[in-house]
């Protein structure tokens, strides 16, 4: 039995999981898992109608903040994870891939694009989570709360985008990754600054997208390695 065991973890799951491991990394992996297991909880939590206290405080202590400059500068940023600027962006780097002949890449952005915005539409409609009402907001919402779709949105477009410049200009990565952190990090801010999402719809948003970018990536390198 033990000999049978072990010949099938060397022959089925050992090439595949050295495969797996080889694309993702050992940290990559273990951020999953442990992406995977506050996702869970923050699931379980909604789910069950729970209010998180550090929701309502935190929008409260931040909107302390308001101003008019500060307003507009929210404004601009929280545009760059709107549908419209979103479609623009995904359209315009989908046609240099192609031009590129970057075909892999092509396909797989395609189906992370489509992936996230099914992932965003289906996780509103299934936890069904209103947005906060603690102000008179700036920009009206209609559609539900948790999770974020621009946080979501924002991880998986620009997150995606920095990994094709990191990989053909690796000289420049570090710049590239830094600058798309601090990008979907204002994205998501500003979504708490016009008081259209709770904290936790923001960490949930990147959670999602980060799994489901982490899988389109292993998806590519994957198809590479072969």
């Amino acid at each position: 039995m033990l000999r049978q065991l072990s010949h099938f973890w060397l022959r089925y799951i050992h090439p595949r999981l050295v495969t797996l491991i080889a694309a993702i990394g050992i940290v990559g992996l273990v951020s999953c898992l442990l992406i995977l297991f506050i996702l869970a909880k923050l699931a379980e939590e909604v789910l069950e109608r729970e209010a998180f206290a550090f929701d309502t405080n935190f929008l409260l202590w931040l909107h302390q903040f308001a101003n008019p400059n500060l307003d507009n500068f929210m404004l601009f940023i929280t545009n760059l994870g709107n549908p419209k600027t979103v479609v623009v962006v995904a359209g315009v780097t989908l046609l240099l891939l192609w031009w590129r002949r970057y075909r892999e890449d092509a396909k797989i952005f395609v189906l992370a694009c489509l992936g996230a915005l099914i992932l965003n539409t289906g996780l509103k409609l299934f936890f069904s989570k209103p947005r906060p009402e603690l102000w008179h907001r700036l920009i009206s919402e209609t559609s539900f709360s948790f999770p974020s779709g621009h946080a979501l949105g924002s991880m998986v477009l620009y997150g995606f985008i920095a990994y094709e410049l990191a990989t053909h200009y690796p000289q420049f990565a570090k710049v590239i990754y830094s600058l798309t952190v601090i990008l979907i990090a204002a994205i998501g801010l500003s979504r708490l600054y016009l008081g259209v999402h709770w904290p936790t719809d923001i960490i949930a948003g990147y959670g999602v997208g980060f799994l489901w970018l982490m899988i389109c990536m292993t998806m590519l390198k994957l198809q590479k390695l072969r």
